[in-house]
């Protein structure tokens, strides 16, 4: 087992604690939990990127990974989680997945609001994969905060309620990044803290997008 692979294990079974401490795991079915164990065993068979390539951006180079069909990474180049060497993986140059997330990016960059999604294919455990989906509801423009996202969950779910600091786990390691706006989520008081690509890159976002920004600040170390 690699670094990473027991990075990934560590990460889940701290998971996996907290939530049978805060009760938590109700809502998983039988299903959900065999993916969760098999995830904890093999963490890299969900290491999805088969064929990447990039996308130069106002923020830097933007490295987009596919498993030939539909689009499993987004990240920028040094994004914390995501950053894969490009030696690590072959090149493809005309996938159409990668044209079409091009397209987007394009139209985004542009101070548009892209009318389509790309197809997106995400596999990691159930729990992120339930916050992403929550995070594709947040408007274009508009932001929400990670309490906001843990109590959407725990009304979807049909649980007292969800930590705010595990939303923001599942949030921080959004594979997708800017199409899956986890940029658009803040802290109760109004912080930029816990974007993976960088805060600079999150409040330059935020801005581009015409979000009220007068109460955001990135907190000091």
């Amino acid at each position: 087992m690699n670094t990473k692979q027991i990075a990934a294990q560590n990460e889940c079974g701290r998971w996996l604690r907290h939530a049978l401490a805060h009760k938590h795991l109700a809502w998983l079915t039988a299903d959900d939990f065999i993916f969760f164990v098999i995830f904890v065993q093999q963490p890299s068979i969900f290491g999805m990127e088969q064929y990447i390539n990039t996308y130069a951006s106002p923020l830097g180079i933007i490295t987009m990974g596919s498993n030939g069909k539909q689009l499993t990474g987004l990240w920028f180049e040094g994004q914390k989680y995501f950053d894969h060497p490009s030696g690590d993986r072959p090149q493809h140059l005309s996938l159409p997945i990668f044209d079409e997330t091009r397209t987007w990016l394009d139209v985004y960059f542009q101070g548009k609001r892209p009318t389509f999604t790309p197809p997106m294919l995400l596999n990691d455990t159930p729990f992120r994969r339930t916050v992403w989906q929550l995070l594709l509801t947040i408007p274009y423009g508009e932001t929400t905060t990670y309490k906001h996202i843990a109590r959407q969950w725990a009304r979807q779910h049909g649980v007292k309620s969800m930590s705010s600091q595990a939303v923001g786990g599942a949030v921080g390691r959004n594979p997708i990044s800017i199409i899956i706006p986890c940029h658009r989520v803040i802290g109760t008081n109004g912080s930029l803290t816990g974007y993976a690509g960088g805060l600079d890159r999150k409040r330059w976002l935020l801005q581009w997008e015409q979000a009220s920004t007068d109460r955001f600040f990135i907190p000091q170390e």
